[in-house]
């Protein structure tokens, strides 16, 4: 029988005592793969659990399927010491673990309903496999409850165990970006809340060893859970701010940037860059919304937010729809580049980016589109059934207009000298991701249009 759930600080003070302990993580993303890592760093035996055989394979390999700095030299160190193993069967992980974590992503399905049908298999899988005496930990991002009644519920009825007597359950969500996982896993703060002190005082254990930051306990599951969601909500709410703002801007002949960084001097202003809003920063607030409803409570801003930020993509298309028109072209028939997919900028991540949406709704308006992202290989973003182009020369070449839709720190350094070279005269440049100085751009003969810049429209 494993006794994680009863672990102590001092049971895990030194690399040597981790070692006696094995860690399996479910779901080797983008989150879990460096919370493997790090744990493996830490001392534990740790075993990746997930259901992409590609994702095992490459991590069998010491290859990291993910961009992340130090995450591939990491992988490699761990698996040449033998203490990082992976596999695609919870059988081979789970009845040999003390601990389990679990990093398994929840969904939002087309009607913005939550999916947490991974997780659950995910869980039941698990639980058939689960051993008496061992901790669960959950990291994935739930709405508040969900732990205690899907996640809870589902391992109970798989194990014929009972938590909180046989094993341990505790929340702890990942406060990370993709990209940067290794160190903002490691340096930022953690919060835990559990089912019982006991397998609160054991998950404080087990994540105190690689967590440098500190962890914050809070007196319920369904505590953490919500902290986490309102973390992205409050970020949601105040970009949705600085969108609206930014559309008053464009209407009143203002540039938002200016009047932004100037307000930001005011030591309680915190105004944020308006822009289209991808990722999980987009998907997270529905699965709040959705508790909230079960409960019969509304929560109009939040529901607001979520409204202004969706339509900021009918707001790039129509500073575009303006930008040509400028030039004295139509919508129909208009050769567009677009530039970037990833779903935030200098991160190769393209999932829940509203990069797609907007390519989708330009090739509906009869619009000629060609995509190019310098983070992606073109064999990549034809797999992503992008309209790509191999170069930036390609993909600018005769355009009638350039939309930078991602603010990747190379587009800060396009030579606009060659592009009007290379663009179909008048021509315009979109700036959606704020990389460009709207005076050196029209300084070069380009028209330029930008999310809040309505100093620039004539």
């Amino acid at each position: 029988m494993s006794r994680a759930m009863r672990l102590r600080e001092n049971d895990l003070d030194t690399p040597e005592k981790r070692g006696n302990y094995t860690i399996s993580i479910v779901g080797c993303g983008r989150m879990g793969l460096p919370t493997a890592c790090l744990f493996a760093e830490a001392g534990f035996r740790v075993i990746c659990v997930d259901a992409d055989p590609y994702v095992v394979n490459m991590v069998k390999k010491g290859l990291s399927p993910f961009a992340g700095p130090g995450l591939e030299r990491l992988l490699k160190k761990n698996l040449r010491e033998h203490r990082l193993t992976a596999t695609v069967v919870m059988e081979e992980s789970v009845p040999f673990s003390n601990i389990i974590v679990f990093v398994v992503p929840a969904l939002i399905d087309q009607k913005k309903r939550s999916d947490y049908s991974y997780l659950e298999k995910a869980c039941r899988d698990a639980g058939l496999n689960l051993q008496s005496g061992t901790l669960i930990i959950i990291e994935s991002t739930l709405g508040p409850g969900i732990t205690e009644t899907l996640v809870k519920d589902t391992f109970e009825m798989s194990s014929g165990l009972e938590a909180g007597v046989d094993f341990g359950l505790a929340y702890s969500p990942i406060r990370a970006t993709a990209g940067k996982a290794l160190e903002d896993i490691a340096s930022y703060p953690r919060v835990i809340g559990a089912i019982d002190k006991e397998s609160l005082e054991a998950a404080k254990a087990v994540l105190g060893t690689m967590v440098k930051g500190g962890i914050i306990e809070v007196s319920s599951i369904k505590t953490a859970e919500a902290i986490k969601l309102f973390e992205n909500l409050y970020r949601d709410t105040n970009i949705a701010l600085a969108n609206e703002l930014a559309q008053f801007c464009e209407k009143a002949g203002i540039d938002f940037i200016e009047a932004r960084e100037a307000a930001n001097t005011q030591p309680y202003c915190h105004l944020l860059i308006p822009g289209i809003v991808s990722g999980h920063i987009g998907k997270d607030p529905h699965l709040l919304l959705e508790e909230a409803e079960n409960l019969g409570v509304r929560l109009p801003m939040v529901t607001l937010a979520r409204k202004i930020n969706d339509a900021t993509l009918k707001q790039a298309f129509y500073l575009l729809k303006d930008a040509l028109y400028s030039c004295g072209k139509s919508v129909r028939r208009a050769k567009v580049s677009v530039l970037g997919v990833s779903y935030r900028p200098n991160i190769k991540e393209s999932r829940d980016s509203l990069v797609e949406e907007l390519v989708n709704i330009l090739i509906n308006k009869g619009i000629k589109v060609r995509v190019y992202d310098p983070l992606f290989s073109y064999k990549e973003l034809i797999g992503m059934r992008y309209p790509a182009e191999r170069t930036l020369t390609r993909a600018v070449e005769g355009a009638d207009c350039i939309i930078i839709a991602v603010g990747h720190d190379r587009f800060t350094r396009l030579n606009l000298r060659k592009i009007v070279l290379l663009v179909k005269k008048p021509a315009a440049i979109v700036d959606l991701g704020h990389v460009l100085n709207p005076f050196i751009v029209e300084k070069q003969g380009l028209v330029y249009r930008g999310l809040g810049r309505g100093v620039w429209k004539k």
